[in-house]
């Protein structure tokens, strides 16, 4: 069985790899899609989204990384997958999470949403969070690889990075 568990990874966290971890152990291919939304301001491209994230799940030769810039369930049609992952933090989470499967479901109707709680270590962890801290040149390396940490610092030195 496939499955896709898509997000905007700017940038990717332990969070993110965590869940893409757990559901590759779940499934026999996993599809980690970037997701392009050209309403949405982003600190890094889909480019090295991409790039990040490939470095990041290296290691697990039953994930894909790929980008996609449209409706999660085109991409699943595209794909013929009908399982999306989503990690859930909290229940703030919940009520946004619930919304778009219901959504999908309601557009696709074999799509079906899988919900895995995120490890309680990452329960505060978000991408927003990571990149605030960074601005400020706080330490970030406990909640992002390196290669995330040293591209998080280059966009910083460049001050295409702010507070």
């Amino acid at each position: 069985m496939r499955a896709v568990y898509p997000g905007s990874f700017d940038p990717i966290t332990y969070g993110h790899i965590d869940i893409a971890r757990r559901a590759a152990a779940l499934f026999d291919e996993l599809y980690v899609v970037v997701m392009e939304n050209k309403r949405k301001k982003y600190t890094f491209s889909v480019d090295e989204r991409v790039e990040m994230v490939r470095e990041c799940l290296k290691d697990l030769p039953n994930v894909h990384v790929e980008s996609f810039s449209g409706l999660l369930v085109e991409y699943t049609a595209l794909k013929n997958v009908n399982v999306v992952i989503r990690g859930l933090r909290a229940v703030t989470d919940f009520e946004y999470e619930l919304q778009m499967a219901l959504a999908n479901k309601e557009i696709c109707n074999g799509v079906e949403t899988v919900f895995l709680m995120t490890d309680k270590s990452y329960s505060f962890l978000s991408s927003s969070l990571v990149k605030e801290v960074a601005s400020f040149g706080g330490k970030v390396s406990q909640w992002v690889p390196e290669i995330v940490e040293r591209r998080l610092m280059e966009k910083l030195r460049r001050g295409e990075l702010s507070g």
